[in-house]
Protein backbone atom coordinates (compact mmCIF):
# COMPACT_ATOMS: atom_id res chain seq x y z
CA UNK A 1 0.00 0.00 0.00
CA UNK A 2 1.31 3.41 -0.91
CA UNK A 3 2.00 5.83 1.90
CA UNK A 4 -0.49 8.57 2.62
CA UNK A 5 2.02 11.24 1.67
CA UNK A 6 2.21 9.76 -1.82
CA UNK A 7 -1.56 9.95 -2.08
CA UNK A 8 -1.49 13.59 -0.98
CA UNK A 9 1.26 14.61 -3.40
CA UNK A 10 -0.24 12.74 -6.31
CA UNK A 11 -3.57 14.35 -5.60
CA UNK A 12 -1.92 17.73 -5.51
CA UNK A 13 0.00 17.08 -8.70
CA UNK A 14 -2.95 15.69 -10.58
CA UNK A 15 -5.23 18.50 -9.41
CA UNK A 16 -2.64 21.01 -10.57
CA UNK A 17 -2.20 19.44 -14.00
CA UNK A 18 -5.83 18.47 -14.60
CA UNK A 19 -7.53 20.37 -17.39
CA UNK A 20 -11.04 21.38 -16.50
CA UNK A 21 -13.41 19.09 -18.37
CA UNK A 22 -16.35 20.67 -20.23
CA UNK A 23 -19.77 19.61 -19.10
CA UNK A 24 -20.85 16.45 -20.93
CA UNK A 25 -24.16 14.67 -20.65
CA UNK A 26 -24.05 11.13 -19.30
CA UNK A 27 -24.18 8.33 -21.82
CA UNK A 28 -27.53 6.82 -22.65
CA UNK A 29 -28.66 4.57 -19.89
CA UNK A 30 -25.66 5.65 -17.92
CA UNK A 31 -27.56 6.54 -14.81
CA UNK A 32 -26.44 4.31 -11.97
CA UNK A 33 -29.07 1.91 -10.78
CA UNK A 34 -29.51 1.56 -7.03
CA UNK A 35 -27.75 -1.47 -5.63
CA UNK A 36 -27.73 -3.24 -2.32
CA UNK A 37 -25.13 -1.89 0.11
CA UNK A 38 -21.91 -3.88 0.15
CA UNK A 39 -19.59 -4.77 2.99
CA UNK A 40 -17.14 -1.96 3.83
CA UNK A 41 -14.12 -4.00 2.70
CA UNK A 42 -15.65 -5.31 -0.54
CA UNK A 43 -16.31 -3.30 -3.67
CA UNK A 44 -19.95 -3.34 -4.80
CA UNK A 45 -20.90 -4.69 -8.20
CA UNK A 46 -20.46 -1.79 -10.60
CA UNK A 47 -23.41 -0.92 -12.87
CA UNK A 48 -21.80 2.25 -14.19
CA UNK A 49 -20.16 2.32 -17.58
CA UNK A 50 -16.61 3.69 -18.08
CA UNK A 51 -17.91 6.83 -19.81
CA UNK A 52 -20.65 7.50 -17.27
CA UNK A 53 -20.30 10.47 -14.94
CA UNK A 54 -19.38 9.65 -11.34
CA UNK A 55 -18.53 13.16 -10.08
CA UNK A 56 -20.31 16.36 -11.06
CA UNK A 57 -18.89 19.71 -10.00
CA UNK A 58 -21.69 22.24 -10.18
CA UNK A 59 -21.04 25.95 -10.88
CA UNK A 60 -17.52 25.02 -12.00
CA UNK A 61 -16.55 25.02 -15.69
CA UNK A 62 -13.90 26.13 -18.15
CA UNK A 63 -16.16 28.70 -19.80
CA UNK A 64 -16.62 31.53 -17.31
CA UNK A 65 -19.50 32.94 -19.36
CA UNK A 66 -21.72 29.97 -18.55
CA UNK A 67 -24.01 30.28 -15.55
CA UNK A 68 -26.37 28.08 -13.55
CA UNK A 69 -26.95 24.51 -14.69
CA UNK A 70 -24.96 25.14 -17.86
CA UNK A 71 -21.77 25.51 -15.86
CA UNK A 72 -20.62 22.19 -14.51
CA UNK A 73 -17.71 19.77 -14.88
CA UNK A 74 -18.15 16.02 -15.21
CA UNK A 75 -15.62 13.34 -14.22
CA UNK A 76 -16.22 9.92 -15.73
CA UNK A 77 -15.69 6.58 -14.08
CA UNK A 78 -12.71 5.89 -16.39
CA UNK A 79 -11.06 9.20 -15.46
CA UNK A 80 -11.59 8.71 -11.75
CA UNK A 81 -10.48 5.07 -11.69
CA UNK A 82 -7.30 5.96 -13.57
CA UNK A 83 -6.43 8.24 -10.66
CA UNK A 84 -7.56 5.81 -7.97
CA UNK A 85 -5.57 2.90 -9.41
CA UNK A 86 -2.47 5.06 -9.69
CA UNK A 87 -2.71 5.99 -6.03
CA UNK A 88 -3.79 2.67 -4.56
CA UNK A 89 -4.76 -0.39 -6.62
CA UNK A 90 -7.91 -2.07 -5.34
CA UNK A 91 -9.01 0.96 -3.34
CA UNK A 92 -11.99 0.22 -1.09
CA UNK A 93 -15.34 2.00 -1.65
CA UNK A 94 -14.94 4.05 1.54
CA UNK A 95 -11.50 5.33 0.50
CA UNK A 96 -12.73 5.98 -3.06
CA UNK A 97 -15.39 8.30 -1.68
CA UNK A 98 -12.80 10.11 0.46
CA UNK A 99 -10.60 10.46 -2.61
CA UNK A 100 -13.53 11.81 -4.65
CA UNK A 101 -14.21 14.44 -1.98
CA UNK A 102 -10.57 15.53 -1.83
CA UNK A 103 -10.18 15.47 -5.61
CA UNK A 104 -13.26 17.65 -6.15
CA UNK A 105 -12.06 20.24 -3.65
CA UNK A 106 -8.48 20.28 -4.92
CA UNK A 107 -9.55 20.52 -8.56
CA UNK A 108 -11.46 23.69 -7.78
CA UNK A 109 -8.73 25.15 -5.58
CA UNK A 110 -5.92 24.39 -8.02
CA UNK A 111 -7.82 26.06 -10.86
CA UNK A 112 -8.27 29.22 -8.82
CA UNK A 113 -4.61 29.05 -7.76
CA UNK A 114 -3.51 28.92 -11.40
CA UNK A 115 -5.63 31.97 -12.21
CA UNK A 116 -3.86 33.82 -9.40
CA UNK A 117 -0.47 32.79 -10.78
CA UNK A 118 0.47 30.71 -7.74
CA UNK A 119 2.01 28.07 -10.02
CA UNK A 120 4.73 30.52 -11.04
CA UNK A 121 7.89 31.40 -9.19
CA UNK A 122 10.83 29.70 -7.41
CA UNK A 123 8.87 28.66 -4.30
CA UNK A 124 6.38 26.65 -6.34
CA UNK A 125 9.20 25.12 -8.41
CA UNK A 126 11.05 23.99 -5.27
CA UNK A 127 7.92 22.43 -3.80
CA UNK A 128 7.20 20.61 -7.06
CA UNK A 129 10.79 19.34 -7.22
CA UNK A 130 10.53 18.02 -3.66
CA UNK A 131 7.13 16.44 -4.38
CA UNK A 132 8.63 14.77 -7.46
CA UNK A 133 11.51 13.37 -5.38
CA UNK A 134 9.10 12.05 -2.77
CA UNK A 135 6.85 10.42 -5.34
CA UNK A 136 9.83 8.83 -7.11
CA UNK A 137 11.10 7.52 -3.76
CA UNK A 138 7.74 5.95 -3.05
CA UNK A 139 7.63 4.48 -6.55
CA UNK A 140 11.06 2.94 -6.02
CA UNK A 141 9.98 1.61 -2.63
CA UNK A 142 6.99 -0.06 -4.26
CA UNK A 143 9.19 -1.50 -7.01
CA UNK A 144 11.63 -2.89 -4.45
CA UNK A 145 8.77 -4.44 -2.52
CA UNK A 146 7.52 -6.05 -5.71
CA UNK A 147 11.00 -7.39 -6.50
CA UNK A 148 11.39 -8.72 -2.95
CA UNK A 149 8.08 -10.54 -3.27
CA UNK A 150 9.37 -12.71 -6.12
CA UNK A 151 10.17 -15.69 -3.90
CA UNK A 152 10.45 -19.09 -5.58
CA UNK A 153 9.37 -22.43 -4.13
CA UNK A 154 13.05 -23.39 -4.08
CA UNK A 155 13.87 -20.36 -1.91
CA UNK A 156 11.10 -21.35 0.50
CA UNK A 157 12.24 -24.97 0.71
CA UNK A 158 15.87 -23.96 1.36
CA UNK A 159 14.79 -21.58 4.13
CA UNK A 160 12.62 -24.27 5.71
CA UNK A 161 15.49 -26.78 5.77
CA UNK A 162 17.90 -24.24 7.30
CA UNK A 163 15.41 -23.20 10.00
CA UNK A 164 13.49 -26.41 10.62
CA UNK A 165 13.80 -26.01 14.39
CA UNK A 166 11.77 -22.81 14.14
CA UNK A 167 8.83 -24.81 12.80
CA UNK A 168 8.55 -27.21 15.70
CA UNK A 169 5.25 -26.80 17.50
CA UNK A 170 4.68 -28.05 21.02
CA UNK A 171 2.11 -28.48 23.74
CA UNK A 172 3.67 -27.54 27.08
CA UNK A 173 2.70 -27.39 30.71
CA UNK A 174 4.18 -24.37 32.45
CA UNK A 175 4.29 -23.93 36.20
CA UNK A 176 4.61 -20.34 37.37
CA UNK A 177 6.24 -19.68 40.75
CA UNK A 178 6.02 -16.09 42.08
CA UNK A 179 9.32 -14.57 43.07
CA UNK A 180 8.18 -13.82 46.61
CA UNK A 181 5.50 -14.97 49.01
CA UNK A 182 2.71 -12.62 50.00
CA UNK A 183 3.68 -10.89 53.22
CA UNK A 184 0.95 -10.67 55.81
CA UNK A 185 2.01 -8.89 58.98
CA UNK A 186 0.07 -8.02 62.10
CA UNK A 187 -2.64 -5.41 61.76
CA UNK A 188 -1.62 -1.90 62.66
CA UNK A 189 -2.79 -0.89 66.12
CA UNK A 190 -5.94 1.22 66.10
CA UNK A 191 -5.53 4.72 67.52
CA UNK A 192 -7.38 5.35 70.79
CA UNK A 193 -10.82 6.87 70.42
CA UNK A 194 -11.56 9.89 72.53
CA UNK A 195 -14.86 9.97 74.41
CA UNK A 196 -17.64 11.51 72.38
CA UNK A 197 -15.70 11.19 69.09
CA UNK A 198 -16.96 8.72 66.48
CA UNK A 199 -14.39 6.10 65.57
CA UNK A 200 -13.09 6.18 61.98
CA UNK A 201 -14.35 3.38 59.72
CA UNK A 202 -11.37 3.72 57.36
CA UNK A 203 -9.07 0.72 57.86
CA UNK A 204 -5.54 1.53 58.92
CA UNK A 205 -3.02 0.30 56.32
CA UNK A 206 -0.61 -2.36 57.57
CA UNK A 207 3.00 -1.33 58.12
CA UNK A 208 5.36 -1.68 55.15
CA UNK A 209 7.32 -4.98 55.15
CA UNK A 210 10.87 -4.79 56.36
CA UNK A 211 13.88 -5.82 54.28
CA UNK A 212 14.20 -8.94 56.37
CA UNK A 213 10.59 -9.89 55.65
CA UNK A 214 11.10 -9.34 51.91
CA UNK A 215 14.21 -11.51 51.88
CA UNK A 216 12.45 -14.27 53.82
CA UNK A 217 9.49 -14.15 51.38
CA UNK A 218 11.83 -14.53 48.41
CA UNK A 219 13.81 -17.38 50.02
CA UNK A 220 10.55 -19.20 50.80
CA UNK A 221 9.45 -19.20 47.15
CA UNK A 222 12.92 -20.16 45.92
CA UNK A 223 12.63 -23.28 48.06
CA UNK A 224 9.08 -23.88 46.79
CA UNK A 225 10.35 -23.71 43.19
CA UNK A 226 13.00 -26.34 43.92
CA UNK A 227 10.49 -28.64 45.66
CA UNK A 228 7.89 -28.28 42.90
CA UNK A 229 10.55 -29.00 40.27
CA UNK A 230 11.50 -32.22 42.01
CA UNK A 231 7.84 -33.29 42.14
CA UNK A 232 7.36 -32.42 38.46
CA UNK A 233 10.36 -34.59 37.52
CA UNK A 234 8.80 -37.44 39.52
CA UNK A 235 5.67 -37.16 37.37
CA UNK A 236 3.46 -34.86 39.43
CA UNK A 237 0.41 -33.34 37.73
CA UNK A 238 1.35 -29.80 36.63
CA UNK A 239 -2.10 -28.33 37.42
CA UNK A 240 -2.02 -29.76 40.94
CA UNK A 241 1.54 -28.55 41.44
CA UNK A 242 0.56 -25.08 40.25
CA UNK A 243 -2.25 -25.02 42.80
CA UNK A 244 0.23 -26.01 45.53
CA UNK A 245 2.48 -23.14 44.41
CA UNK A 246 -0.27 -20.57 44.74
CA UNK A 247 -1.28 -21.87 48.16
CA UNK A 248 2.33 -21.66 49.32
CA UNK A 249 2.58 -18.12 47.89
CA UNK A 250 -0.55 -16.95 49.71
CA UNK A 251 -2.58 -16.76 46.47
CA UNK A 252 -5.00 -19.69 46.79
CA UNK A 253 -7.65 -18.22 44.45
CA UNK A 254 -5.43 -17.86 41.39
CA UNK A 255 -6.19 -19.85 38.23
CA UNK A 256 -4.20 -23.08 37.98
CA UNK A 257 -4.38 -23.99 34.26
CA UNK A 258 -0.83 -24.72 33.03
CA UNK A 259 -1.48 -25.95 29.48
CA UNK A 260 0.09 -24.07 26.56
CA UNK A 261 -0.82 -25.20 23.05
CA UNK A 262 0.68 -24.52 19.60
CA UNK A 263 3.86 -23.07 21.08
CA UNK A 264 6.70 -22.21 18.71
CA UNK A 265 10.30 -21.45 19.65
CA UNK A 266 9.92 -17.85 18.50
CA UNK A 267 6.79 -17.31 20.62
CA UNK A 268 8.69 -18.02 23.85
CA UNK A 269 10.84 -15.48 25.71
CA UNK A 270 14.49 -15.69 24.66
CA UNK A 271 15.56 -17.24 27.96
CA UNK A 272 12.86 -19.92 27.73
CA UNK A 273 13.42 -21.15 24.17
CA UNK A 274 15.65 -24.06 25.21
CA UNK A 275 12.55 -25.89 26.49
CA UNK A 276 11.75 -26.66 22.84
CA UNK A 277 14.73 -29.06 22.93
CA UNK A 278 13.00 -31.23 25.54
CA UNK A 279 11.57 -34.61 24.59
CA UNK A 280 7.93 -35.47 25.44
CA UNK A 281 7.65 -36.17 29.16
CA UNK A 282 10.83 -34.30 30.09
CA UNK A 283 10.87 -31.40 32.56
CA UNK A 284 13.05 -28.30 32.22
CA UNK A 285 15.32 -26.92 34.88
CA UNK A 286 13.94 -24.07 36.98
CA UNK A 287 14.16 -20.97 34.81
CA UNK A 288 14.67 -17.83 36.85
CA UNK A 289 13.66 -14.45 35.50
CA UNK A 290 15.28 -11.78 37.71
CA UNK A 291 12.75 -9.63 39.54
CA UNK A 292 9.92 -11.64 37.97
CA UNK A 293 9.29 -15.30 38.74
CA UNK A 294 10.44 -18.90 38.38
CA UNK A 295 9.19 -21.11 35.55
CA UNK A 296 9.13 -24.87 35.16
CA UNK A 297 8.13 -26.45 31.83
CA UNK A 298 7.09 -29.97 30.95
CA UNK A 299 7.06 -31.09 27.32
CA UNK A 300 3.72 -32.78 26.64
CA UNK A 301 4.01 -33.32 22.87
CA UNK A 302 5.94 -31.94 19.92
CA UNK A 303 5.66 -32.02 16.14
CA UNK A 304 7.32 -30.40 13.13
CA UNK A 305 4.97 -28.37 10.98
CA UNK A 306 4.94 -29.38 7.32
CA UNK A 307 6.51 -27.19 4.66
CA UNK A 308 3.14 -26.71 2.99
CA UNK A 309 1.51 -25.39 6.18
CA UNK A 310 4.17 -22.69 6.69
CA UNK A 311 4.89 -21.80 3.06
CA UNK A 312 3.00 -18.49 3.18
CA UNK A 313 4.73 -17.52 6.43
CA UNK A 314 8.19 -18.25 5.00
CA UNK A 315 7.41 -16.38 1.79
CA UNK A 316 6.49 -13.30 3.83
CA UNK A 317 9.65 -13.59 5.97
CA UNK A 318 11.96 -13.86 2.95
CA UNK A 319 10.19 -11.02 1.16
CA UNK A 320 10.40 -8.73 4.21
CA UNK A 321 14.10 -9.48 4.73
CA UNK A 322 14.94 -8.86 1.07
CA UNK A 323 13.10 -5.55 1.16
CA UNK A 324 14.93 -4.47 4.32
CA UNK A 325 18.25 -5.42 2.73
CA UNK A 326 17.47 -3.48 -0.45
CA UNK A 327 16.57 -0.37 1.58
CA UNK A 328 19.69 -0.57 3.71
CA UNK A 329 21.87 1.17 1.12
CA UNK A 330 19.66 4.26 1.19
CA UNK A 331 19.83 4.73 4.95
CA UNK A 332 22.54 6.21 7.12
CA UNK A 333 26.06 7.19 5.94
CA UNK A 334 25.07 10.87 6.06
CA UNK A 335 26.73 13.69 7.97
CA UNK A 336 24.94 16.82 9.15
CA UNK A 337 26.49 20.09 10.20
CA UNK A 338 25.57 20.35 13.88
CA UNK A 339 26.56 24.02 13.90
CA UNK A 340 23.65 24.60 11.52
CA UNK A 341 21.14 21.89 12.47
CA UNK A 342 21.92 21.71 16.17
CA UNK A 343 22.97 18.59 18.07
CA UNK A 344 21.10 15.35 17.53
CA UNK A 345 18.43 14.79 20.16
CA UNK A 346 18.08 11.31 21.55
CA UNK A 347 14.80 9.37 21.43
CA UNK A 348 12.20 10.89 23.70
CA UNK A 349 14.06 14.17 24.14
CA UNK A 350 11.66 17.10 23.71
CA UNK A 351 12.65 19.88 21.34
CA UNK A 352 13.73 23.14 22.94
CA UNK A 353 10.80 25.48 23.70
CA UNK A 354 9.96 27.77 20.84
CA UNK A 355 11.18 31.28 21.42
CA UNK A 356 13.03 30.27 24.57
CA UNK A 357 15.63 32.67 25.83
CA UNK A 358 18.39 32.38 28.42
CA UNK A 359 17.40 33.75 31.81
CA UNK A 360 18.08 37.42 32.26
CA UNK A 361 21.05 38.35 34.41
CA UNK A 362 20.10 39.80 37.78
CA UNK A 363 20.40 43.55 37.86
CA UNK A 364 23.32 44.91 39.78
CA UNK A 365 22.72 46.55 43.14
CA UNK A 366 23.04 50.30 42.59
CA UNK A 367 24.60 50.52 45.99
Amino acid sequence: MRHQCLVCFLLAGLAYGQAVQPATPPAAGGKAEPSAPAAPDKAPELKVGPDDTVITLKDFCADSTLKGDACKTAVTRAQFEKLAEALQPGMSPAIRRQLATAYSRMLKMSTVAEKRGLDKGPRFDEMMAYARMQILSQQLSSALQEDAGKVSDGDIEDYYKRNEASYEQATLARIFVPRAKQITGPEAPKPPVKPGVKASTTPTPPPAPTDAQKKAAEEAMKKVAADIHAKAVEGGDPDKLQKDVFVAAGLPNNVTNTKMEKVRRTTLPAGHQTVMDLKPGEVSEVISDPNSAYYIYKMVSKETLSLESVKAEIRSLISSQRYRDSMQGFQGNVEFNDAYFGPTRGPGMPPPPRGSRPPAKPSEDPD
